[in-house]
């Protein structure tokens, strides 16, 4: 298949704590578990999470290697921007808040005016726009 409209899109990024950003993208944003990977044969020392809607046409990879961590580096610029076309709801804001995001002021001011940045348990931030998008 060439790279197309149709292809899959994964984003991998690597996690200090895999149990954390769990909390963080499923419970608090409410993606589900696509699968997962255990180490040591241990469901819950876990290495590598997929988090995704079933429908989407992208997912996250999460990966933790204990024998070889790599350290999270996020810039103020790597944003997963979700388009809500609608306004934010406070109680996603606060459910995200409570499953260890911490809401902060973005680096662009964009999105501080058609948005909401969250950012999740590694440093990574998440933004939720007011607004849609369409790549057509």
């Amino acid at each position: 298949m060439p790279a197309n409209a149709a292809a899959h899109v994964r984003i991998a990024r690597p996690s200090r704590d895999l149990e954390a950003a769990e909390r963080f993208w499923i419970s608090g944003l409410g993606l589900d578990v696509l699968y997962r990977h255990a180490s040591n044969g241990m469901p819950d020392d876990h290495s590598l999470l997929m988090a995704g809607w079933p429908d989407a046409a992208w997912h996250l990879e999460l990966v933790n290697d204990p024998a070889a961590p790599v350290e999270p580096r996020p810039t103020a610029e790597d944003l997963l921007v979700i388009y809500l076309g609608e306004p934010v709801p406070d109680s996603l804001v606060e459910r995200l808040e409570q499953h260890g995001g911490k809401r902060v002021p973005a680096h662009n001011p964009y999105w501080d005016t058609w948005g909401v940045t969250i950012q999740d348990p590694d440093g990574y931030l998440l933004v939720l726009s007011t607004r849609n998008w369409s790549n057509s």
